[in-house]
């Protein structure tokens, strides 16, 4: 039996995931605010998923856990702000507790081995494009997650598109998360609510010429990070997901429109049909909790070649 966590900024999703490769069992819990209530919380997590009527005994060999911030050497985890943790050895402080292998990664990449295995892996290559208040990518090659030299491989957030564009968190301008970042859009918006982007859309429907231009800077944006992933690794598919994929096919239909209107002058990108190689990660999916059980598992693996 193996367990991975997505611990997101206000609730953690784990899913116990059996020997054969199947979900089992799946609790969501909120997240506690900084370093000692996420242990709590991923403690309590584990607890809870042991808990669930389709988990049968199999003895727990790993945990995976995909959190946001900087992850080194699969243990410490750096500058997850939205969790309140400046500089956390996780794996460190789990191990000696849950007495199993820990291995922590980034969490948009553990949902881009999550995406890749929910989809059946048939995929040579697929990227995981996460749209959410930032905006980063995974990419997977042959079953593998390509990380790069140091970590950044599917940044493509800060990638500029538009040198006369939005000014971006990073300093730069016009970067694909400069246009399609929930939280550059919601403040460029400046209007309180709920649900900022989705707000924009239903006034862009409406005519509202400021929530035209901040939707179609939304295509824009998204557009440009499928072809940057598709002409740089050549993804069969590039798998949309994060917060704001709740718009659903409001948000795809204007990718897809974006990516025809660009392609339509140049017989090179037509050929390649972007538009019918990307989608949406289903509502509810677990791919991130799903990653990073994967992400546990060859932690374990490891173990056993050390060790027998």
């Amino acid at each position: 039996m193996r367990i991975g966590l997505d611990v997101g900024g206000t609730k953690t999703d784990a899913v116990a995931v059996s020997p054969a490769g199947d979900i089992v069992g799946r609790v969501r819990l909120t997240t506690g605010w900084g370093a000692d209530e996420v242990v709590k919380t991923i403690r309590d997590a584990v607890a809870a998923v042991l808990r669930e009527p389709g988990v049968n005994g199999d003895p727990l060999t790993a945990i995976g856990i995909g959190t946001p911030g900087l992850v080194e050497d699969g243990r410490r985890v750096l500058h997850a702000v939205n969790l309140g943790v400046d500089d956390l050895d996780l794996a460190g402080a789990l191990e000696p507790v849950l007495g199993v292998p820990v291995r922590v990664e980034n969490d948009v990449k553990a949902a881009a081995l999550g995406a890749h295995a929910l989809r059946g892996g048939a995929d040579r290559s697929m990227a995981y494009l996460n749209l959410g208040t930032g905006v980063a990518a995974g990419i997977v090659l042959d079953g593998t997650l390509l990380r790069g030299s140091r970590g950044t491989a599917g940044e493509v957030g800060h990638i500029s598109v538009d040198p006369a564009g939005p000014v971006c968190r990073c300093g730069q301008h016009g970067c694909v998360e400069a246009l399609a970042g929930g939280g550059s859009i919601a403040a460029r918006w400046g209007q309180t609510g709920l649900h900022p982007v989705r707000d924009v859309f239903d006034a862009a429907d409406a005519g509202d010429p400021d929530a035209i231009d901040l939707r179609a800077g939304l295509a824009r944006g998204v557009a440009s990070a499928v072809r940057i992933l598709i002409l740089s690794v050549d993804a069969d598919v590039v798998v949309l997901g994060g917060g704001l994929t709740h718009l659903g096919d409001r948000l795809l239909d204007d990718a897809r429109a974006q990516l025809r209107a660009s392609a339509a002058a140049s017989p090179f990108l037509s050929s390649l049909r972007l538009d019918e190689r990307v989608e949406c990660l289903p509502a509810g999916s677990p791919a991130a909790a799903m990653g990073a059980a994967l992400v546990g598992a060859a932690v374990e693996e490891r173990e056993v070649l050390t060790h027998g």
